[in-house]
């Protein structure tokens, strides 16, 4: 449903995007177009696109099936989502600079320990809050490697690794229940088949206390299918740049309510 924080992928291993990467420097046959790219022909990629794709529905904590279901399904929806972000000033640097959500160690920017001592109510407080609460690290999102088109790699990149971001802006929690709510708040950001199938399938694993909390009058499908349609592209949004400022002006900034308060 969505790409787990536990993951094989280690602080150190090569970065899916890298500005020194030479393919014309790569042995002869070798048709690799950035780091860790692993280049697939159509009947493979349509294999391993409906493989994934059952996986995901037999075990949806298989972050590498959802992250090869995501890989190989979203071509057309990363082009267009890289079309928006070059239609946007912020999203053109964005493109341009590919800054990536990992920490220092991971190859990153990010100092945990200086977000932990931002004022409470910062977004880069509360993304640090986040994280220590459900034992998360950026470090631990799985590198893009079956996109072959490097930017469009970068622009999925981009997705996994704002995700719990996502989760913050929308004040969601980890269970089913946040992951469906920011799954279809996803859905209409990204247009990604993964976050559709997610949101959907998901939604049919709620218990029924959540389930009432979901669909009812005000409720958080409501709320989520409003604020994704609404919202400003938050893959637009430089992050990086913005720790210090209020969670609250982020999300009126990005125009997202403020989520519903059901029990």
């Amino acid at each position: 449903m969505t790409s787990s924080n536990a993951s094989s992928q280690e602080p150190g291993d090569t970065l899916a995007i890298d500005d020194d990467f030479d393919p014309d420097l790569l042995p002869l046959g070798d048709i690799r177009r950035y780091p860790n790219h692993r280049p697939l022909d159509c009947g493979q990629r349509v294999f391993l696109a409906v493989g994934s794709g059952v996986a995901c529905l037999a075990a949806p904590w298989r972050d590498d099936m959802i992250s090869a279901f995501g890989e190989t399904t979203g071509e057309w929806a990363l082009r267009l989502l890289r079309d928006d972000m070059l239609a946007n000033e912020e999203g053109r640097r964005i493109l341009a600079e590919r800054p990536r959500i990992r920490t220092v160690e991971g190859g990153g920017s990010i100092d945990l320990e200086a977000l932990r001592r931002l004022p409470e109510g910062s977004l880069g407080r509360a993304y640090a809050d986040f994280l220590d609460r459900y034992g998360y690290s950026p470090d631990h999102r799985r590198t893009v490697c079956f996109v072959d088109d490097p930017e469009l790699a970068y622009v999925m990149q981009r997705y996994r690794e704002i995700h719990d971001l996502n989760h913050v802006l929308l004040g969601q929690g980890t269970d089913f229940l946040g992951e469906v709510v920011v799954k279809w708040f996803e859905a209409f950001q990204t247009g990604l088949p993964m976050c559709v199938t997610g949101a959907f399938l998901g939604s049919l694993r709620l218990r029924p206390k959540q389930t009432r909390r979901y669909l009812q009058e005000g409720g958080y499908l409501a709320y989520a299918l409003r604020t994704g349609s609404d919202a400003d592209l938050t893959i637009n949004y430089y992050f990086e740049r913005n720790w210090h400022q209020p969670l609250a002006e982020v999300r009126q900034q990005l125009r997202i309510e403020e989520p519903p308060n059901l029990k």
